[in-house]
């Protein structure tokens, strides 16, 4: 890989690496150069809100701004740094701003933090430099890393494409929970309260004196007898011991809890009021648990207006995987593919031997 080349790459990729940087100098007037783009950025000025037409001084210009750091051209090729060849420019760190979230651009305002961060620039641009002079680009693992880079760069561009869930309209949410109702029937769950044994003869003879015991009662017995002690501590309360969460019924995709056994799930179902306890203790894993009913969540149909911000950000989840495959599908056409399958059979055949 020529020299050159490398520059051109680590030159698209190097936008990635600066998302959480920004750098601090001054123009003339006094005014910093990073609260200017900052300003300008988070749509602070004159000139962003009346579409370029102000600049933050009050002066009048005509000059198209770009859409997304809110600089004339000018203005992005002014020059905060120079690291050997290379330059820094406002543009560049107005695009790093434009690309932080909004509270995220608010913790490089102070000129400390700006000058730390223009420190940790130069140290990027300082490094990645004596990386291509040492021939560290042209390692396999690093090339890969590149074009990763370069992969991830091309779908969050994707991204930025898509509209914002609250941008989407109420027909669009409104069809999606009309095609996809079962999704919002919540089923009814049920809370187990267990303790845990060790024998059946033990666990059983616990179950006999937990029938009709108060929540106070429950705890007592739990922490006298329970093997499982999460939970439990002095500062617990008792009336929750053995809490394992809630559960759907048995057989219920939706709603299933990896810390209630489905011995435990059938019993806690098998139960009619609150504080019930099954006669007989369950066996599940060499274990043996005493349940009692701690809990109910009845079953209910979420509405449109429940569901909706679940279903926009669904929707723009979908709108992402449509747009990546007609993507992949249109570079596919334009670049050239050719496997070489008689290579690959040749491979698998010499590792199998």
């Amino acid at each position: 890989m020529t020299e050159a080349l490398v520059r051109s790459r680590l030159e698209r990729t190097r936008g990635v690496f600066r998302e959480r940087l920004g750098a601090r100098t001054r123009l003339r007037g006094g005014l910093s150069v990073a609260w200017r783009a900052a300003f300008v950025v988070s749509g602070l000025t004159l000139a962003a809100c009346d579409g370029g037409k102000t600049e933050p001084g009050g002066e009048n210009t005509e000059e198209k701004r770009d859409a997304t750091t809110g600089l004339t051209e000018a203005e992005s090729k002014e020059v905060l740094a120079r690291v050997g060849e290379r330059t820094i420019t406002l543009g560049e760190y107005a695009v790093t701003l434009a690309r932080m979230g909004k509270y995220e651009r608010l913790r490089y305002q102070s000129p400390e933090r700006q000058k730390e961060l223009l420190d940790e620039m130069i140290r990027l641009e300082l490094l990645s430099q004596e990386a291509i002079r040492r021939g560290l680009d042209q390692d396999p693992e690093v090339e890969l890393r590149v074009t990763e880079a370069l992969r991830d760069e091309v779908l969050e561009d994707l991204r930025r494409s898509l509209p914002k869930p609250e941008e989407l309209t109420e027909r669009e949410v409104r069809e999606y929970y009309e095609a996809h109702k079962s999704e919002f029937q919540e089923p009814e769950r049920r809370r187990p309260l267990v303790i845990v044994l060790g024998s059946r003869a033990a666990a059983d003879r616990v179950a006999e004196e937990a029938q009709g015991a108060s929540g106070v009662a429950w705890g007592e017995l739990a922490r006298k007898h329970s093997l499982d002690k999460k939970g439990l501590g002095p500062t617990d309360a008792l009336e929750w011991a053995g809490d394992r969460g809630f559960v759907s019924a048995p057989g219920e995709k939706r709603g299933e809890n990896a810390d209630v056994p489905e011995e435990v799930r059938a019993a806690v179902f098998g139960l009619e009021k609150l504080g019930d306890v099954a006669a007989k203790a369950v066996e599940s894993g060499a274990r043996f648990f005493v349940v009692r009913l701690g809990g109910t969540s009845p079953a209910r149909e979420r509405s449109v207006a429940d569901a909706d911000r679940t279903i926009r950000v669904e929707l723009i989840r979908q709108k992402f995987l449509d747009k990546e495959r007609e993507l992949e599908a249109e570079l596919r056409k334009k670049y050239p593919i050719a496997v070489d399958e008689a290579a690959i059979a040749e491979l698998v055949k010499k590792h199998a031997a």
